[in-house]
């Protein structure tokens, strides 16, 4: 990543697009999916992820299937942690799947582009999991948190 402030990291069009990203991926599953971004975080970024998935209350929805993609942008670092409904559903090597697809392009400098891909890897996936019936609603907000 070369980009080192959080507001440059994403223009508003791509923040739009990435909304639109969490929205389409979340049509088939009760699945939620969270973007954190943030300048910097002191902790292991695992660590930093798993008390924003926290801080978000991403732990409360009804199936345990929230993931959070966390980015510290001047640390050149991201990660993904999911709650345990999805721990306990999904195969090994998901968690790999889908930071790969966020890396090919953060590599190469198309960070939205990384997490549109990385948001509609995690939607294919959960809704196999966690299809959406009925009685889904939308438990947690679409939007971009910022730290």
């Amino acid at each position: 990543m070369s980009k080192t402030k959080t507001e440059d990291f994403i223009t508003a069009d791509q923040e739009q697009q990435i909304i639109t990203a969490i929205r389409n991926a979340e049509k088939a599953t009760s699945g939620e999916i969270r973007i954190h971004i943030e300048n910097h975080t002191s902790l292991d970024v695992l660590d930093r992820a798993k008390e924003i998935f926290y801080w978000l209350q991403m732990n409360n929805t009804t199936e345990c299937n929230g993931v959070l993609i966390y980015v510290a942008v001047k640390d050149h670092r991201f990660a993904i942690f999911g709650d345990q409904g999805i721990h306990n559903a999904v195969t090994d090597n998901f968690w790999e799947i889908t930071r790969d697809s966020i890396l090919k392009q953060f590599k190469t400098g198309n960070f939205a582009q990384g997490l549109v891909d990385g948001i509609l890897t995690i939607g294919e996936q959960l809704q196999h999991y966690f299809p959406k019936n009925a009685n889904d609603s939308n438990e947690l907000a679409n939007d971009i948190s910022k730290g």
